[in-house]
């Protein structure tokens, strides 16, 4: 993999993270945003795991997949943001090989986790609405757990092996990579190996991560939107749509980008949008994710309020 003369040459033991140093003039504002996204995003996916928890009403599959989803965004904002607001707010961009290939793993292991538990979600709302009288029996409590830990394992076996390939790397500068985070492509450009196994190995894993789960999700809801259309009543048909649409915006701006960013071709144009992509699914789909279903979702609300009255409650005892 690696030729006689690449080995001779200087490795390099950091890269530089250029991130979003061209806008010097918007690193203080850009760090403020980041910061209340961040806090936002823990808050929120903090409080729907506790709702969850503590909630008996949401002892359902469908919220054990969003406690489980709520979980994997917290970790998942959590290998980008701090990172990326340390660099922001000290003007330091420089990151260790090794520091670069672990945040590069758990956002992997996260990002393709995240890409089968929504497949797994889709699966469970296209039993709920298309296959009522087998849920229960279909959607038991060991079904669900084999999904979510099926979720986990697959993608850290999956990014082990990538990871495995990226450490035979050399690289040898330069050792600037323009993007807020070590992804694969960037780190891949960065090497002066043959990289032509890892980059063809990276796309198959890469599309079985992303596309296959994507296409079970599309036909999921292919089959859900068909039987919605069938129910005679107008009033029926919004109830059945309400109960998954949350889910589809999440899909939607997930898939959306992450397809574009991995497995379109990296057109001039594609190329230069692509940390604008990126943003939408390491930064803006966590924080979707606890806004849409608590906005949108009325179980969720009814337990927020429970917990809001049970505080109002003590507080008064305690004067």
């Amino acid at each position: 993999m690696v030729n006689t003369k690449w080995r001779n040459q200087t490795s390099i033991t950091e890269f530089i993270l250029l991130g979003f140093g061209s806008l010097q003039e918007l690193q203080t504002p850009l760090f403020l945003l980041f910061l209340v996204i961040y806090i936002m995003t823990m808050a929120g996916n903090i409080l729907i795991i506790a709702l969850i928890v503590t909630d008996r009403n949401l002892h359902t599959p469908m919220y054990f997949f969003l406690g489980n989803l709520s979980c994997l965004e917290t970790c998942y904002t959590s290998t980008i943001l701090p990172r990326m607001l340390a660099s922001l707010l000290t003007g330091d961009r420089t990151i260790s090989i090794t520091v670069c290939f672990v945040q590069y793993y758990f956002f992997g292991c996260l990002a393709g986790s995240e890409c089968y538990l929504l497949a797994a979600m889709s699966y469970d709302r296209y039993l709920a609405i298309c296959k009522p009288l087998h849920y229960t029996m279909m959607m038991n409590g060991r079904s669900c757990l084999l999904l979510v830990t099926g979720s986990w394992m697959i993608c850290f076996v999956i990014n082990s092996i990538i990871i495995f390939l990226l450490s035979h790397l050399i690289f040898c500068g330069p050792n600037e990579i323009d993007h807020f985070f070590c992804d694969l492509t960037p780190l891949i450009n960065a090497s002066c190996s043959d990289t032509e196994l890892i980059e063809l190995l990276a796309f198959i894993l890469s599309s079985l991560i992303a596309l296959g789960p994507f296409l079970l999700t599309l036909i999921s809801y292919m089959c859900i939107i068909a039987t919605i259309l069938r129910i005679p009543s107008a009033t029926g048909r919004h109830k059945a749509f309400s109960t998954c649409s949350s889910h589809l915006i999440v899909v939607t701006i997930f898939y959306g980008t992450l397809i574009i960013v991995y497995l379109l071709p990296k057109t001039h144009t594609l190329r230069n949008l692509n940390k604008l992509f990126s943003l939408f699914y390491t930064v803006l789909t966590p924080l979707a994710n606890p806004l849409i279903y608590s906005l949108r979702n009325k179980e969720v609300k009814v337990a927020l309020r429970k917990v809001i009255n049970k505080c109002m409650e003590l507080i008064e005892i305690e004067k």
